[in-house]
């Protein structure tokens, strides 16, 4: 996934900053702790398709 587009994607529950995990394969916001899906390069943006992160294996820092 581009930068660019990473550069102007915000979580849409909270509206904060997001970052791409490639372990989880889809898009983090540390804030909501939710992951977004990433489907053939595509973000699927919606609160209803998020998953909660699993903070356990993935330490917040």
């Amino acid at each position: 996934m581009k930068q660019e587009l990473l550069d102007i994607l915000a979580c849409p529950k909270c509206k904060g900053p997001i970052q791409l995990n490639t372990e989880k394969n889809g898009l983090i916001c540390l804030s909501c702790k939710l992951v977004f899906p990433v489907r053939n390069d595509i973000p699927i943006m919606l609160i209803d398709e998020a998953k909660p992160l699993d903070t356990t294996n993935h330490p917040e820092g």
